[in-house]
């Protein structure tokens, strides 16, 4: 295995891990807060119950989150030592701001766990409120960082050579703002039907099912409302990567053809030797209208394009269908959700609603995944676009493949602790006594 190969799948690997737990860490303190606040207003125990139930979730998924990304942020400099020597100075700002947001989430959490009966009861509620804000704006302030690699500012480039930098333009690059606003949604999303899906599945299983049920109304009102509004942000973004990288939106697509009036391509198999995609379904016009808001615009193909400037198609393609078909299945599962707790309450007695959302648990993390995947792999060749090739940037330090093998038996590890904690938790609390009002 070739150092490149290997400093990728390792960073790809640690990646796909710390994403579920980093986002299960950013909100899982609102669905904890709001637990909390039903508690304060209303004396109700079960609240109570789930609130502290809720809070050693949040304090799992703290720590794995601080782990996992302590551990990548050692592999910035392990793996790719030519970008953060240019990089660093440029990008230094997003990741100290974040690093200073982590404290505060790490002192505010403290008040949060050990204040119960030390601290007034609303001041105690508001610092998990500050736990969450934190945690979200930890994940704004990397997003940003990524967000420079797709569109660098705050910069000169002449030469070879990064002068006259600016941090806080390279902080406000010209993605920052997409990529963490359908980020923050996406982690809302995915988080919320998981959660919800395991609460479900308790229901299921008639286990304690007066707190699952007030655990997936909170979790699936997060979810539901992020899906719905997802769709937003995908097409805000979706037009910024059309005019800022036409390439990767050609490889989303697997748009080979310069034309006017490019259909939306729904599925279909990429033939990357023949440059054509087979058995897909065509939306006419919709491409272009997508990307540009105008039935008639013209979309830049794969064929315009240098050799060596394409990503691969086939995993770009299938990523994004991935990724916007599991959207708009949840999309509809939230529509749905808000519909029978308006209109059919009845429905939430029958079983095939709670197998519904329990089997929609892993969708939204899935379309996550997928998601960055068409993010960083549809940048590629470049670590920063079109300034610095990711075969330019790699380590020329030999044996990286026995890091990756490290990294994959450490995170298995971790993952595999995890879901027994996770595992451990929802059986205390199902052989707990019941509550009721």
């Amino acid at each position: 295995m070739e150092n490149i190969d290997a400093a990728r799948l390792q960073m790809a690997f640690t990646l796909i891990f710390h994403i579920v737990f980093a986002c299960i860490g950013m909100v899982m303190p609102f669905f904890m807060i709001v637990s909390h606040k039903k508690w304060l207003n209303t004396g109700n125990p079960v609240y109570l119950k789930l609130t502290k139930v809720w809070q050693k979730g949040v304090a799992i998924f703290f720590v794995t989150g601080a782990v996992s990304g302590t551990a990548l942020s050692f592999e910035l400099g392990l793996l790719w030592p030519e970008f953060m020597e240019h990089a660093g100075p440029i990008i230094g700002m997003p990741f100290s701001l974040e690093g200073a947001a982590f404290f505060v989430e790490a002192i505010a959490l403290g008040f949060y766990l050990y204040g119960w009966d030390k601290i007034s009861p609303k001041f105690h509620w508001f610092t998990g409120v500050i736990v969450g804000i934190a945690g979200v704006a930890s994940g704004i302030l990397v997003v940003s960082a990524n967000g420079w690699m797709n569109a660098p500012s705050g910069f000169d480039y002449v030469d070879g050579q990064f002068l006259n930098i600016d941090p806080v333009k390279a902080l406000l690059n010209p993605a920052w703002f997409t990529q963490a606003l359908h980020m923050v949604l996406a982690a809302f999303t995915a988080t919320g039907f998981a959660v919800a899906g395991i609460h479900a599945f308790q229901i299921l299983k008639n286990k304690q099912t007066e707190i699952h049920k007030k655990a997936f109304k909170i979790a699936i009102t997060f979810g539901a409302i992020a899906a719905i509004l997802q769709p937003i942000s995908g097409d805000i973004s979706a037009k910024d990567v059309a005019q800022r990288q036409p390439v990767k939106l050609a490889a989303m697509e697997a748009h080979y053809e310069t034309s006017k009036s490019v259909p939306l391509y729904i599925g279909g198999i990429v033939d990357q030797e023949k440059k054509e995609v087979k058995y897909k379904i065509e939306i006419p016009k919709a491409l272009s209208f997508l990307a540009f808001g105008d039935f008639d615009a013209e979309v830049k193909g794969l064929n315009d394009f240098p050799e060596d400037e394409i990503p691969n198609v086939a995993i770009v393609h299938y990523a994004f269908q991935i990724m916007v078909g599991l959207g708009g299945l949840l999309l509809m599962a939230g529509v749905f959700f808000f519909f029978v707790n308006s209109k059919k309450k009845e429905w939430l007695d029958k079983k095939l609603f709670w197998k519904l959302f329990a089997f929609l648990a892993p969708a939204g993390f899935i379309a996550l995944e997928a998601g960055w995947i068409v993010t960083e792999v549809g940048r590629q060749p470049w670590i920063i676009h079109k300034i610095m090739r990711t075969k330019d940037a790699v380590t020329p330090m030999p044996g990286i493949q026995y890091s990756f093998y490290l990294y994959v038996f450490l995170y298995s590890i971790l993952t595999i602790t995890l879901a027994w904690l996770l595992n451990r938790q929802i059986k205390s609390l199902n052989n707990s006594p019941k509550l009721s009002v």
